[in-house]
């Protein structure tokens, strides 16, 4: 079966600091057409970080998409130009002060693809050594840290809702299993 859409016309909608829209006019398989509204998105990163005692690096902090204060892994946008590697330890640093000595890569995942290009670059580091936190202006966050079972537990109560923190802690959990 062919699942592919080819795309007529698009249309650029708006184009922000961090975002764009477009719409597409798209050809369905059976040559019937629709329209797609796609959130351009450069792509971002997220680091599990885990300290010298075993403890994961989490931040705390409102996001208005959402209208509440959650608990991620540290996270940021990729730079122009910039390798994902390089953006994941200029986040955790910028927004944790701890510097990742060896950073590991995990996956890459699209969290919604339904309607956005976004794609988040998974990463780990297990050797950190305390820098110095630099937050962005407008950026406001406190950093927690929390043994691995403790994680896992706020996972699986909802506590913890944001998918690239899930995803992260799902695929370290189960490279510790591999061991």
């Amino acid at each position: 079966m062919i699942f592919e859409e080819n795309t007529i016309k698009s249309e650029k909608i708006y184009e922000g600091k961090v975002v764009g829209l477009r719409v597409d006019t798209v050809e369905l398989p059976d040559q019937k057409y629709s329209k797609r509204e796609i959130v351009e998105h450069v792509g971002g990163v997220g680091i599990l970080a885990i300290n010298s005692e075993g403890k994961i690096i989490l931040v705390k902090q409102y996001r208005k998409a959402v209208d509440r204060v959650l608990l991620e892994i540290p996270a940021g946008k990729l730079e122009l130009n910039e390798e994902p590697r390089e953006t994941a330890g200029r986040e955790l640093e910028e927004e944790t002060g701890y510097i990742a000595k060896d950073i590991k890569y995990l996956s890459e995942i699209y969290p919604t693809p339904g309607y956005c290009s976004e794609k988040i670059h998974l990463f780990q580091s297990t050797d950190l050594e305390v820098g110095k936190q630099d937050l962005d202006d407008n950026e406001y966050l406190d950093v927690h840290e929390y043994t691995i079972d403790e994680v896992v537990k706020m996972i699986e109560r909802g506590d913890i809702i944001d998918a690239k923190t899930i995803v992260a802690v799902l695929l370290y959990t189960n490279s510790l299993k591999d061991r």
